[in-house]
């Protein structure tokens, strides 16, 4: 069995008669405080568990390493999905959270590691939103996410993230039975508030 502490985290119970909870995924030098905080912002009665990620990049945190800007080290982020994977299912476990109706949110690198899992542990969490995301790796055609939500949010004026990667994104998620709504801010890398109320309106249809 997985120790659920083998991850630094942060977890709130959700609000009396709520069930739904956040898996809250940082960006690159972000940690769990900064995932909790959009949580709260975005659906302040969902519970939150968020870890932080464990690959340092410099001072850092990350969830997986990389071999440049936008360009992942794709075994190390195959193996993490999978142990971020197995983490999930075992906190879960421990906080008696409802994996069905856990919502992974991420953000950048969080967002990445997030599709990994998606391609490759499907059964660690629910619906996911995507926050300025990239395309982790090709997909088993296999993979089965039927009944799946999933919203990705991409910046007209992001330099970091590619602009076909939302496209390819979204395609490689609806090929594979996921209904997927895809939207793009003008904004850059960064949040802005035009996100945070995507976010929250597509949260808020969640049943």
């Amino acid at each position: 069995m997985i120790d659920p502490t083998s991850f630094l985290h942060l977890h709130h119970p959700p609000a009396p008669g709520e069930s739904r909870y956040l898996l809250l995924l940082h960006g690159t030098g972000g940690d769990e405080r900064d995932m909790g905080a959009l949580g709260r912002i975005v659906a302040p009665a969902f519970g939150q568990l968020a870890p932080r990620g464990q690959v340092l990049e410099g001072a850092a945190h990350r969830f997986f390493r990389r071999l440049a800007e936008g360009v992942f080290d794709v075994p190390d982020l195959r193996r993490r999905a999978g142990e971020l994977a197995d983490w999930v299912v075992a906190a879960a476990a421990h906080y008696r959270i409802d994996r069905s109706r856990l919502a992974a949110v991420g953000y950048s690198n969080g967002a990445n590691i997030a599709s990994a899992m998606l391609f490759l542990r499907p059964d660690a969490f629910g619906d996911a939103v995507l926050l300025r995301p990239m395309v982790p790796f090709e997909p088993d055609p296999a993979i089965d996410l039927v009944g799946r939500r999933i919203l990705a949010l991409g910046g007209s004026l992001d330099p970091v993230t590619p602009p076909d990667h939302l496209d390819r994104l979204a395609d490689l998620l609806s090929r594979r039975g996921a209904s997927v709504e895809r939207r793009v801010t003008p904004a850059g890398h960064g949040l802005v508030r035009a996100d945070l109320e995507a976010v929250a309106r597509w949260l808020d249809q969640a049943s």
